[in-house]
C-alpha cells in the first residue's frame, strides 16, 4: 500500500501542526514493512525531513506553491495528478485547511480544532470564511476524519454534521525519550547561558498570536503579580510572531516590568525540553485549543502547569494543572501567586503532571493512525 502525507502546512516547522507531522512521521518510520510512505515536502522544508529520507520517499514540491492561496490551488488541482503518478492509495492531509475535494485515492484528514467557530478575529476575513464555510463541504468528502480530541470530534459533529461514530479520535502524543524530567540543574545552567534566564520564570510556549493565545491578558496579570508580590519571577514568551503579534510586543514594551518580560522568539525542538526543565512553571492561558501540546510536554519534563480549560485543554490537562479562567486577568494573577509563593503546590502539580503525561504516547497513536489508513 502506498501512503502519502502532505506536509506543506507545517509553516517551516514552527507550529503545533508541524510537531504533529514530525512526531507522526518518526513513528510511521517504524511501520514501513506494512506500507510505502511518500512525504510531499516544499523545497525549503526538505532539510526538516532529512531524518526520514532512508525509510520514506521524499517528493519535493516547488517553492512557488508555498503561499496559502497557491497552496490550496496546488492541493486541489495539481496534487491529484501527483498522487496518480506515484500510485498513491491513501493521502493523509494533517490539517483541515488543505483537505481535497477529489483525488484518485482515499482521503484521510486530521482536524486539530475548529477555532474559527469559537474565537472571533482569529484569522482575517477570507480565512475565517474558508474555515467556516468551504471546509465544511470538504470535510464531508473525506473517507476518514481524525480529530485529535473528543472536544474537536464534538465540534466536527456540531459544525460539519459528521457523526462521532464516523470519526476516529486519536489523541496527540509526545516523545517521552525527549520530554522527561532529565537533569534540571543542567537545564537551568543551560537556560542561563543561552538566554540569560537566571531568575525563576513563568514560561508560555505558543506562537505570538493575538487575541487567541491571550498573551496581552497574561502580561496584564503578570504586571499585577509583580506589583503585589515584589517577586523576582520573570515571564518568558517562547514562540514566533503570528497574526496580531504587534499587540503582544507593544504590551510587553509598555509594561512597567518590561525588563522581566522576555520574548525568545521561536525555540527549536532540540532545546525545547531543556527550556521546560529550566522553567519554574508553565502558564497556558489560551482562549481556545483543539488539543494543546505544550502543557503536556511541560508536565512530562517535571514543570508545574497553570492552564485554562478552553476547548480541549480540560480534557488534556485534567486535574494535573492549576486551572484559571482565561478571560479574568485577576484570576490569572492569583494562579501565578499560588504557584510562585507555595512550593508545596508546585510539587503537587509536578507529581500530578508527570502522571498525566503518561496518557499521551505517540508510538501507540501512530499505530492507530496506520489502522485508519488500512480501514480507509
Amino acid at each position: 500500500m502506498n501512503i502519502a502525507l502532505s506536509t506543506s502546512v507545517i509553516q517551516r516547522g514552527k507550529t503545533g501542526v508541524a510537531q504533529y507531522v514530525f512526531a507522526l512521521t518518526r513513528e510511521l518510520m517504524q511501520l514501513t514493512d506494512a506500507a510505502k510512505f511518500h512525504l510531499l515536502v516544499l523545497e525549503e522544508d526538505l532539510p526538516l525531513f532529512e531524518f526520514a529520507r532512508e525509510k520514506m520517499t521524499i517528493v519535493p514540491v516547488e517553492e512557488r506553491w508555498r503561499p496559502a492561496v497557491r497552496n490550496i490551488f496546488w492541493h486541489q488541482q495539481v496534487l491529484p495528478k501527483v498522487l496518480k503518478q506515484h500510485g498513491i492509495d491513501v493521502l493523509h492531509v494533517p490539517s483541515y485547511r488543505r483537505m481535497l475535494r477529489h483525488a484518485p485515492c482515499r482521503l484521510v484528514s486530521t482536524i486539530h480544532d475548529l477555532a474559527p467557530f469559537h474565537v472571533k478575529k482569529k484569522y482575517d476575513l477570507a480565512r475565517m470564511i474558508y474555515g467556516r464555510v468551504v471546509v465544511k463541504h470538504l470535510a464531508r468528502r473525506q473517507n476518514a476524519i481524525i480529530p485529535v480530541s473528543t472536544n474537536t470530534a464534538r465540534d466536527v459533529e456540531r459544525f460539519f454534521g459528521i457523526p462521532l461514530a464516523q470519526q476516529h479520535i486519536i489523541l496527540n502524543g509526545i516523545d517521552h525519550a525527549r520530554f522527561n524530567p532529565g537533569d534540571q540543574p543542567a537545564a537551568r545552567a543551560f537556560a542561563a547561558q543561552r538566554w540569560r534566564l537566571e531568575q525563576p520564570f513563568f514560561l508560555y510556549v505558543s506562537r505570538l498570536e493575538h487575541p487567541a493565545k491571550n498573551h496581552t491578558r497574561l502580561i496584564e496579570a503578570f504586571n499585577y503579580f509583580k506589583q503585589t508580590t515584589g517577586s523576582p519571577w520573570q515571564l518568558v514568551l517562547a514562540g514566533s510572531d503570528w497574526h496580531g503579534a504587534e499587540h503582544i510586543h507593544a504590551a510587553a514594551k509598555a509594561s512597567p516590568f518590561a525588563a522581566d518580560i522576555r520574548l525568545l522568539g521561536f525555540v527549536e525542538d532540540a532545546v525545547l525540553p531543556d527550556l521546560y526543565r529550566a522553567a519554574s512553571a508553565m502558564v497556558y492561558p489560551s482562549l481556545f485549543e483543539g488539543f494543546g501540546m505544550p502543557p503536556i510536554e511541560a508536565m512530562a519534563c517535571g514543570c508545574p502547569v497553570i492552564s485554562s480549560t478552553r476547548g480541549s485543554l480540560e480534557e488534556v490537562v485534567g486535574q494535573a494543572a492549576q486551572i484559571v479562567d482565561p478571560d479574568d486577568a485577576l484570576a490569572i494573577t492569583e494562579a501565578l501567586q499560588v504557584v510562585a509563593c507555595h512550593p508545596e503546590r508546585r510539587e503537587q502539580l509536578v507529581r500530578a503532571g508527570l502522571q498525566n503525561a503518561q496518557r499521551f504516547d505517540w508510538a501507540d497513536n501512530a499505530r492507530r493512525v496506520m489502522d485508519v489508513y488500512l480501514s480507509a
